[in-house]
């Protein structure tokens, strides 16, 4: 939380409404501040989106205010709930909205690329909030990283905030905002640049955060309004990312809306089967075994035992309507329950025909015998269950149960621990002894630090973990055949470390080390304790290098954080780099400037159209020896500047030509000036943009046994470099050097 100033409206211990009790800050914005308030009469946390006091007059910030509270009609686990609007006494308006805990998708993008799979994970859940938005002709229209949430870090749980700035697209509805642009350049539609938006525009928007977040780094929009529009019409850059997710981006965030997927049911279709490229489905699809992502949620709710309950509606995807009470038959049977009780069979026969034979049948289908019969609850299929218990939050149950019986024992036992039970009462394709398996199930994961159970009709999924060797024993003793009853499936109770050993990682970064050794500082002798970040320092060639080592290390790390610190080169530049001698600084300094301009360029960035130009400054004690300047291309090729055909004085006597001190060597040289000592000119071009290296190396004797080509591949000085390492080592005293980028305006 941020820390508080006096100017906030609102201080910790506040308390607005005889309700909510200000414990802090969240966020400060242009037009609202958001704080986490908790009720004093529930104790349950909330978020409250404060409008700043200059707006509080203003009617049309009021009104975006109360259009935004009435998407608390969305109802969605992967949309923000909201309740209410309130006045303070002092004239402040805030509205209520569900807390939710977690980092943003814009923290996770500072943090570094995340991986395929979480990114998919976060495609259905967000996707599937989206299709409840839409359902109601609610288009978001600032989809971005910031406004995304994953609940207590778990992509299956992200949760779509901030729909101030949304549009209602029901015909005559006021739209918020208005019509003209809303929401961020980097990830706005292209369409939306000119106030044309409907549902197919979050589509985009949710396609160009998958690809921020999959490169860890937003997309470029431009320098002005100008380059934003020119970019908005070119399809986003997803070479690189692996399938499905390329194929799934560059069909949610095509320029032209028509050639999008067009709806949301349309991502969520890909999703469960995806196409890889143009009409080529993938086997490869998403939705193997039990999928927890697919599950709808929706409020407990317990029907009342006098008539079957009509079906509950989640969002998006209704529960099935339940099939209406059987007609009376002539030979009536007992209806079934979750939980038949069996010894009332031969009762209940007799009771059906008394109740047929005097015109009772009323008292039947109003549910007055429902006491010997057993309740009669709305049908669902898929007949789900998910319930879990993680590290770092309370237990949690989601899904449908077929008693009350069994909603009191599971309730009782999640609320026991602190924890929150959303369930539905409901039946199913489910084994007789489905609950009290269920029950079972859970009864001995207590000892464990983290576990879920994932339930679909009676296939059943139980993972968990735990650092303690006795109680994974324990807890793989309970189920020595398999989940018990009538559930179909295994536990898998892993046994996690305390410390993370090193040289778990090692391998992992070994395989990944296409330029250069990468370095693992930081870890203690033990290893990674719990909360220490993994530090990766060093090279890679390729920016894909760098996502596929963030992924694998990620699936080995546990919670700790993830910090590449590595420098993006191209094949090029590495090939050169394991060829180059190992040498020590020798202090001297690269400066460049724009030879068009005559200025300095600190940081080495060069443009199309622009003349490099390289300066050397050799330090005072660098006072003999000779020196060799190269220029390694992004291309491929290799340029050197000193010495060549044209200026073969390469020694530093005569470089110094009389100085002391410290002595500027122009090793290229502006166009605009007469070159002198053989100096090369060099222009930008868009065929050589990117990473290009001077390399400096101080010897004592000449390098390579006589002059090089003043041009030659890469490869060619690889070679040379290889071939007189053994003769000119021990010669070589120092080597600096420098990176130069170049690049499109």
């Amino acid at each position: 939380m941020l820390e508080s100033r006096p100017s906030d409206a609102f201080q910790p211990g506040d308390l607005l409404n005889n309700t909510y009790r200000i414990e802090g800050l969240l966020g400060r914005g242009g037009t609202s501040d958001v704080y986490k308030a908790r009720s004093d009469i529930s104790g349950r946390l909330a978020a409250l989106k404060v409008l700043k006091a200059e707006f509080s007059g203003n009617e049309d910030f009021l009104v975006l205010l109360t259009r935004e509270e009435e998407m608390r009609e969305i109802r969605h686990d992967a949309v923000v709930r909201y309740s209410e609007n309130h006045r303070s006494p002092d004239g402040h308006v805030y509205l209520v909205m569900d807390y939710i805990e977690g980092p943003g998708l814009d923290k996770k993008l500072k943090q570094g690329p995340m991986s395929v799979d979480d990114l998919l994970i976060v495609a259905r859940r967000v996707t599937e909030g989206l299709q409840a938005a839409h359902a109601r002709n609610i288009v978001h229209r600032d989809l971005s990283p910031d406004n995304i949430i994953l609940e207590n870090g778990d992509p299956a749980k992200a949760v779509i905030i901030d729909f101030g700035i949304a549009k209602d697209t029901n015909p005559g509805a006021q739209t918020i905002v208005g019509n003209e642009f809303a929401g961020k350049y980097a990830y706005a539609a292209p369409e939306q640049l000119s106030g044309q938006t409907d549902k197919r525009s979050d589509i985009y928007s949710l396609g160009a955060l998958l690809l921020a977040n999959f490169r860890g780094a937003a997309p470029k929009a431009g320098n002005n309004p100008m380059e934003v529009v020119e970019n908005k019409g070119k399809p986003l850059d997803t070479v690189g990312v692996p399938e499905p997710l390329k194929s799934l981006i560059d069909r949610m965030s095509a320029p032209v809306p028509d050639a999008r997927l067009q709806s949301a049911e349309a991502v969520l279709a890909f999703l469960k089967a995806p196409e890889i490229g143009p009409g080529k489905p993938t086997s490869d699809t998403l939705d193997q075994g039990i999928d927890p992502d697919a599950t709808v949620i929706v409020p407990v709710r317990k029907p009342p035992l006098s008539k079957p309950k009509p079906t509950p509606k989640p969002v998006p995807k209704p529960v099935p309507k339940p099939k209406p009470a059987p007609k009376p038959a002539p030979k009536p049977k007992p209806a079934p329950t979750p939980e038949p009780k069996k010894s009332k069979g031969g009762l209940i026969a007799v009771m059906l025909v008394l109740v047929l034979g005097a015109g009772g049948a009323a008292g039947y289908f109003t549910g007055a015998f429902h006491s010997l019969l057993g309740p009669q609850y709305p049908a669902a299929d898929p007949y789900t269950l998910i319930v879990s218990d993680s590290a770092d939050g309370p237990p949690q149950a989601t899904g449908y149960v077929p008693s009350e019986q069994i909603l009191g024992g599971l309730v009782g036992l999640i609320e026991q621990r602190g924890g929150v039970a959303e369930l539905t009462l409901a039946s199913g394709d489910i084994a007789e002894s489905w609950g009290t398996d269920v029950l079972a199930t859970l009864a001995p994961l207590e000892a464990l630090d983290e576990w879920r159970l994932i339930i679909k009709g009676n296939d059943a999924q139980l993972t968990g973990s735990t650092t303690k060797k006795v109680v994974q024993s324990q807890v793989m003793a309970a189920f020595p055949n398999g989940l018990p009853g009538g559930l179909k499936g295994n536990a898998q109770i892993t046994l996690r470390d305390v410390f993370l050993a090193s040289n778990k990682l090692t391998p992992i970064v070994e395989s990944f080390a296409d330029c250069g050794v990468l370095q693992l500082p930081g870890a203690s002798a033990v290893g990674y304790g719990p909360e220490t970040p993994v530090f990766v320092k060093g090279r890679v060639a390729k920016t894909s290098t760098r996502v596929g080592l963030f992924d694998a290390l990620r699936k080995v790390v546990g919670e700790r954080r993830v910090v590449l610190d590595l420098e993006v080169l191209n094949p090029y530049l590495c090939l050169i780099e394991s060829h180059l001698p190992k040498a020590p600084l020798g202090g001297v300094k690269v400066v460049y400037r724009d030879g068009d301009m005559d200025e300095l360029n600190p940081s080495g960035r060069f443009f199309v159209g622009e003349n490099p130009v390289v300066d050397l400054i050799l330090p005072t004690e660098m006072t003999g020896g000779y020196l060799t300047v190269s220029i390694l291309d992004v291309s491929g090729k290799v340029y050197h500047l000193l010495p060549n055909i044209n200026r073969q004085g390469n020694d530093i006597a005569t470089l110094r030509n009389g100085q002391t001190g410290p002595v500027k060597v122009r090793v290229t040289d502006s166009q605009f000036k007469p070159q002198q000592n053989g100096a090369l000119v060099f222009r930008v071009d868009e065929s050589t943009l990117g990473k290009s290296k001077i390399v400096v190396v101080h010897s004592s004797k000449p390098l390579f046994g006589g002059l090089r080509p003043r041009e030659e591949s890469a490869e060619g000085y690889a070679r040379a470099l290889q071939e007189n390492a053994e003769s000119d080592t021990g010669s070589i005293q120092s080597l600096d050097s420098r990176i130069l980028i170049t690049t499109n305006r």
